[in-house]
């Protein structure tokens, strides 16, 4: 097979699939969303990399989604949406990705689904966000639409910070989206799901009280058994956001109540790997395999 992957050149996920493909004897390109471009023509289209047109790939996989201009994400789910309609397999699906990195979309979704999700309201202007804000208790977290790893999410339980916080997203035309605030000990369960599989499954805990877990903020991981009801929730979350790989986040109240978090579709396993042992690499390799 010839696979590429869609990443910075200096990822070490990209260096982990590559290293899983070359062990299984597979021809591996990475390359970043910027150096793809699109050529049509009557009959014919194509999506090229550096070189080499991709729409000749057996797989591609999708291991960043780098911020961008609308027009840019735009372009890119279209390069993605192009790539399958020419019989390559990609990981995940354009479809699963413009959802996964919409966190509106993906709580709508899991509502849908039936899986609890906590309160969330989303808006434009910063007197709505006001209003949610009481709606919600004061106590909410502010996230950016898109984003991952923690980045520019922000607890906010004071009013006159709270208005500040929405003015400023208000002037540059952000989307305002609060979530109510789950009162927990400080841990959330990150589970690996992979073609309706569960993979393996970590604990992550914040370092120094931070409400935010991810081990990219320094936060503790360790491994975990889960029940089948956690397992259930994983699999249905990925499921309904329509992701073939996911990383599906569970957050438990300090009465616990379970909540799915989010659905991530560029998920990270560096942490699990070292936690857990599971080679989330080989895995898709092997995936890519049996449905090639």
């Amino acid at each position: 097979m010839h696979i590429a992957i869609l990443a910075n050149p200096d990822s070490w996920y990209a260096r982990d699939l590559s290293r899983a493909a070359t062990d299984r004897g597979h021809a591996v390109e990475v390359l970043p969303f910027r150096m793809l471009t699109a050529e049509v023509a009557t009959g014919e289209a194509a999506v090229w990399g550096t070189g080499s047109p991709l729409s000749k790939s057996d797989a591609v996989i999708v291991r960043t989604m780098p911020p961008g201009s609308l027009e840019q994400v735009v372009f890119r789910m279209n390069l993605l949406a192009q790539l399958e309609a020419q019989g390559v397999q990609v990981l995940n699906p354009a479809r699963a990705v413009e959802c996964a990195v919409d966190k509106y979309l993906t709580t709508a979704r899991l509502m849908a689904a039936g899986l609890p999700v906590p309160r969330t309201i989303v808006c434009e202007t910063a007197d709505a966000a006001l209003a949610a804000f009481e709606t919600l208790g004061r106590d909410v977290v502010v996230k950016p639409l898109f984003g991952s790893e923690g980045r520019g999410i922000l607890r906010v339980t004071d009013p006159d910070l709270a208005l500040r916080v929405f003015r400023t997203l208000e002037r540059i035309q952000a989307v305002l989206y609060l979530q109510q605030f789950v009162d927990h000990d400080g841990s959330d369960l990150r589970v690996m799901v992979l073609d309706g599989r569960v993979l393996a499954a970590m604990k992550r805990r914040g370092a120094d009280g931070d409400f935010r877990t991810n081990v990219s903020r320094s936060g503790q991981a360790e491994p975990v058994e889960l029940t089948d009801e956690q397992r259930d929730w994983a699999l249905r979350a990925s499921a309904a956001v329509g992701t073939r790989v996911a990383g599906v986040d569970l957050l438990y109240d300090r009465r616990g109540r379970g909540h799915v978090i989010e659905v991530n579709g560029v998920p990270g396993w560096k942490a699990l790997f070292r936690v857990t042992g599971c080679d989330v690499a080989d895995e898709i390799i092997r995936n890519l395999e049996t449905n090639s």
